[in-house]
């Protein structure tokens, strides 16, 4: 007689068999969403620039094209994992991913700023949808014993997208016109939604949460108001107009209305009780500060290799290879140093590295080595990978267990959050520092080009294009400026990093004892990852 096994496998026999297959599935939906936003990187210069090569989008024109993605992808994570939830996995993918294709198409044929921000958002309204399917799909496929192989893969795309993000994006540009940046998505989503549809099985949850849509709209609301006021002070370089003070402080009154709302609500979209945790506070904190740092050095360094320097989109993605490969490489590896040295010392140290590497730019100039700026982006990676891998594990510790799924959904919205108001504050640094240096440098233009001209370092070397050889005198004044700019914006996030490192030191856990270190390694790697 044969003894039956101790658990019987959950996973009918006919998904088992091609769980692989599936994981590539949902791979390729990861890789578009992710990939969005690093492919765009190389193109905010080339949007810039004057009609017919791009659509002349100012600084605040081109920090909203990016926020208006992560914006209303951050906004809209939660209800989107409930609805899924509520009506099927697999429906929920599938929608979402034919949102993002029409977006895509959309974004393409921009006539205007305008419309390429509005068609943003509805991509980001598609990949709301599709990033925590994602996950919960495969958490559906997998046996327990093969789910942390699965998710470590699955993270591993997340990587890949912010490596090959610049690198597809600079041929592209090289070829094309700009809208093929986003027009590329079209075809991978079609594949993807045929792979689905012939792969993927639904799944859903038998008990699903309620729908929050008012604490969605306070949080979205809250957060447009918060992050315009910001991108408005830049592009009028004063942040005590009337205009700026009003709409931050809506968006501040807005969001405490949120916070208080869902405190109060039976079903929250975000359980903010979970914030009492100062561990699990300090975690968050230090995951939106990275990114709030990394999204704002990554806005101004196309500039800088593009404007300045003059290499091309591709060359400029594959000068922030160092930056990816860095965070590929450790990101995996960083637990080894947890282990021996705790979360407080390892997050610390990452973030004191990542604020030495912001500093660094402030001593970069127009002829700076280029493998000086290649060591600083690895180095960089390096300091990020050391923070993102321990907080992670700190926030699945900080909470039961069984709220694993909403303190991953937290992570990735703080992520995203924390890079928005990265581009909106360093951004607008940067645009007021850049007017200010130019400003009396503009004597040579038109009275009625001069406001234009100042607003970035692009729009100054439009119009001294336009002004033909009258206009080179502007040149070497622009790239000084917007050298002083960067200068100035880089020390900013110096200091939001290491803001970011004393949270870590004074508030994040030090070097668990070995008890601790034996049973669950494998699973808290598993969540790291």
């Amino acid at each position: 007689m044969t003894t039956p096994p101790l658990s019987a496998p959950r996973i009918p026999e006919a998904v088992h068999r091609r769980r692989w297959a599936i994981l590539g599935v949902l791979m390729l939906s990861l890789l578009i969403v992710v990939l969005d936003n690093s492919i765009l990187n190389v193109a905010i210069k080339t949007i810039s620039t004057p009609a017919p090569t791009g659509l002349g989008a100012t600084q605040s024109e081109l920090e909203w094209a990016i926020n208006a993605y992560t914006l209303v992808f951050a906004g809209l994570l939660f209800t989107a994992g409930l609805i899924g939830d509520r009506v099927g996995r697999k429906k929920v993918l599938l929608g979402g991913l034919v949102v993002f294709g029409i977006g895509s198409a959309l974004a393409a044929e921009s006539g205007s700023p305008g419309q390429l921000i509005a068609y943003r958002a509805l991509m980001a309204l598609g990949a709301a949808f599709v990033m925590p399917a994602t996950l919960a799909v495969l958490m559906n496929v997998f046996e327990r014993e093969e789910q942390p192989k699965a998710i470590g893969i699955w993270a591993g795309g997340v990587g890949l997208a912010i490596a090959i993000g610049p690198i597809t994006g600079g041929v592209l540009l090289d070829h094309f016109w700009w809208g093929s940046v986003f027009l590329i998505n079209v075809p991978i989503v079609l594949i993807a939604l045929a792979l689905m549809i012939w792969l993927v099985p639904d799944s859903r949850d038998p008990r699903p949460g309620r729908v929050d849509p008012i604490g969605v709209v306070l949080s979205v609301v809250g957060l447009v108001l918060l992050v315009y006021g910001i991108i408005k002070g830049g592009e009028l370089a004063d942040f005590t107009d009337v205009q700026v003070l009003s709409t931050i402080g809506a968006g501040v009154v807005v969001l405490a209305g949120f916070v208080v709302f869902e405190k109060r609500s039976d079903h929250p979209s975000l359980d903010v009780t979970y914030f009492k945790n100062k561990v699990f506070s300090a975690a968050m904190a230090a995951i939106a500060l990275v990114f709030f740092a990394l999204m704002g050095v990554t806005f101004f360094a196309v500039f800088y290799t593009q404007s300045v320097r003059g290499y091309s989109p591709l060359q400029s993605g594959l000068l922030m290879l160092p930056l990816a490969a860095a965070q590929m490489i450790f990101a995996p590896r960083a637990r080894l140093l947890v282990d021996r040295f705790g979360n407080k010392v390892t997050t610390g140290v990452g973030l004191v590295l990542l604020a030495g590497m912001l500093a660094a730019f402030a001593g970069f100039e127009a002829d700076t080595p280029i493998w000086v700026l290649e060591v600083v982006f690895f180095l960089m990676g390096t300091g990020m990978a050391h923070v993102m891998t321990p907080t992670s594990v700190v926030i699945m510790q900080a909470l039961p267990r069984e709220k694993a799924g909403s303190a991953s959904a937290l992570s990735n919205t703080f992520r995203q959050v924390g890079g928005a108001l990265g581009i909106a504050v360093l951004g607008s640094v940067l645009s007021t520092a850049y007017r200010n240096g130019i400003d009396g440098k503009l004597g040579l233009v038109p009275k009625g080009l001069r406001e234009t001209a100042g607003e970035s370092i692009e729009a100054t070397l439009g119009v001294a294009a336009k002004l033909g050889p009258q206009g080179r005198a502007l040149v070497t004044p622009a790239n000084d400026a917007f050298l002083h700019a960067m200068h100035v914006t880089a020390l900013c996030g110096a200091g939001v990093a290491v803001v970011g490192a004393v949270v870590a030191f004074l508030f994040l856990p030090g070097k668990p004892p070995v008890s601790q270190q034996g049973e669950e390694k494998q699973e808290l790697v598993a969540a790291a990852e």
